[in-house]
């Protein structure tokens, strides 16, 4: 009797289940969400509502009809790859744009490469990326935190604190450094952007519960986080801010605006599009930190994170290549 069973990652070891596993990051979200439900009102919950449904529906189709197996969505990486989805939208986004992602991410970004375990790609962000290129003006029309409003579509919008960076950056136009908002704002979730990424506070400690409960590692997280900051640091020592904006200001900015702590934490740390070993995690978490910054500095996009990480992920099998020496192995 064969007892050896081989199977895709990711691996499951220590009592570890893969639903545990999707079911703690999920918990590590939602303070987020609450903050954002209190920031941005009922958008929030319609669009988070409609990626979820779309994405386990999907997800069941496809599994029962067209790769013939038995449907998974009971290991809620459905859920997990709808709320993530969510999170790097807008508020107001119309319903069927968020549908049209949902397909996105589970066809295309998942099951087209085997389902869960087999995708190169993190599903999530393929259906954000692939939203963003299609529908850029729905996708970049953020709306502004006015409370817990009860308007959806119609909500007021303005512009983001990247927005502002890259306009100061680029152009080295002191005066646009009023547009900012205050350093606390971006901590409690008080600024324009996708709603799951606002609340810097929210995301750093659903952040820390999963590096606690060891859900994830710090190698990737840590390594974005010092990277990005490294980068924003030397362009202020190296005088590429206008006088006014102070390097320490820029550098909190960095690590506080936009999708750094939720692509760092949530998004870059997918058991499944990052690498084994901790060397390949730390390699892997300064490539998308660069990345980032180079986008955000010089780039098209106020933001780079979804680029970046999807960039990294085509090179994870390379990094599963370092490995540490077998126990006796001499070295070469």
């Amino acid at each position: 009797m064969n007892k050896l069973i081989v199977s895709p990652a990711p691996h499951a070891h220590s009592g570890d289940s893969v639903r545990r596993n999707m079911l703690l990051v999920i918990l590590a979200l939602l303070p987020a969400f609450a903050v954002s439900m209190a920031a941005f009102g009922w958008g929030v919950l319609i669009t988070t509502v409609i990626s979820i449904v779309a994405c386990v529906g999907f997800e069941w189709l496809i599994a029962k009809f067209v790769l013939k197996q038995q449907p998974t969505i009971l290991d809620c990486s459905a859920v997990l790859t709808g709320l993530l989805l969510a999170f790097n939208l807008p508020s107001n986004i119309p319903w069927w744009i968020v549908i049209i992602g949902a397909f996105v991410a589970i066809a295309v970004g998942k099951m087209s490469f085997g389902g869960l375990g087999q995708n190169l790609f993190n599903p999530a962000l393929v259906g954000r990326v692939f939203l963003l290129i299609s529908f850029p003006v729905q996708m970049t029309t953020w709306p502004r935190p006015l409370g817990f409003s009860t308007q959806y579509i119609d909500a007021a919008t303005g512009a983001t604190p990247l927005a502002a960076m890259k306009e100061i950056v680029k152009s080295g136009d002191s005066t646009a450094i009023s547009k900012l908002p205050e350093l606390w704002d971006t901590c409690i979730g008080l600024i324009g952007g996708s709603f799951g990424e606002v609340c810097a506070i929210a995301l750093l400690f659903g952040g820390l519960l999963l590096i606690c409960t060891r859900v994830i590692t710090w190698h990737i997280p840590v390594s974005i986080l010092a990277t990005a900051a490294l980068f924003a640091a030397v362009t202020g020592w190296c005088g590429g801010l206008p006088d006014g904006f102070a390097t320490g200001q820029y550098v909190l900015m960095t690590l506080t605006t936009g999708g750094m702590l939720l692509g760092a934490f949530f998004m870059a740390t997918d058991y499944v599009t990052s690498p084994m070993s901790a060397w390949g995690k730390i390699i892997f978490g300064i490539g998308i930190g660069f990345i980032v910054m180079v986008i955000r500095t010089w780039g098209a996009y106020p933001e780079g994170m979804s680029f970046a990480i999807l960039i990294m992920n085509a090179c994870v099998p390379l990094l599963n290549k370092i490995r540490p020496k077998r126990f006796g192995e001499k070295r070469k």
